[in-house]
């Protein structure tokens, strides 16, 4: 099955149709997007150039089956269309701070992805015994370390 996500006139995710793989090969039998969209379009009355197809299986630019990943993550309504980077991006967190990256296909803060809990504080998140997470400070640009006790 294909995924093809519809696009509004300002590049939102609409919605995201399924797409039976017979109905978008071309006269070699080979999977081709444009006969996706051309099927879409007949069918829905929506322009072709409108429907972009998605992978089920691509988060932050990485297919997790080990395939090639396809237009950074797989859309959801809301998302951003970004035809430039070829991206389906979720909403931008509520950090006005945080940018784009690229390569990830993530929203990030400005001094970079989210810091790893080290492997001791996850053996007590583990245990129950504590619970530690990062939160990003947008007042002072910082990540603030949180220990809640169970």
């Amino acid at each position: 099955m294909a995924h093809f996500a519809k696009i509004s006139e300002n590049n939102k995710v609409l919605t995201v149709h399924v797409l039976d793989n017979l109905n978008m090969q071309n006269v070699n039998g080979v999977e081709d997007e444009t006969v996706g969209q051309k099927y879409l379009e007949q069918h829905s009355n929506w322009p072709a150039e409108m429907w972009i197809q998605t992978s089920y299986n691509t988060f932050n630019s990485i297919h997790k089956l080990g395939g090639t990943p396809l237009r950074g993550n797989y859309a959801a309504i809301g998302y951003d269309w970004d035809e430039t980077n070829q991206i389906f991006w979720p909403p931008k967190p509520s950090y006005p701070s945080w940018v784009k990256n690229i390569l990830t296909a993530t929203w990030e803060s400005p001094i970079g992805p989210d810091p790893t809990i080290t492997a001791e504080q996850q053996s007590q998140n583990t245990a129950a015994t504590h619970f530690w997470k990062y939160s990003w400070n947008e007042n002072d640009q910082t990540w603030n370390l949180t220990n809640y006790l169970a």
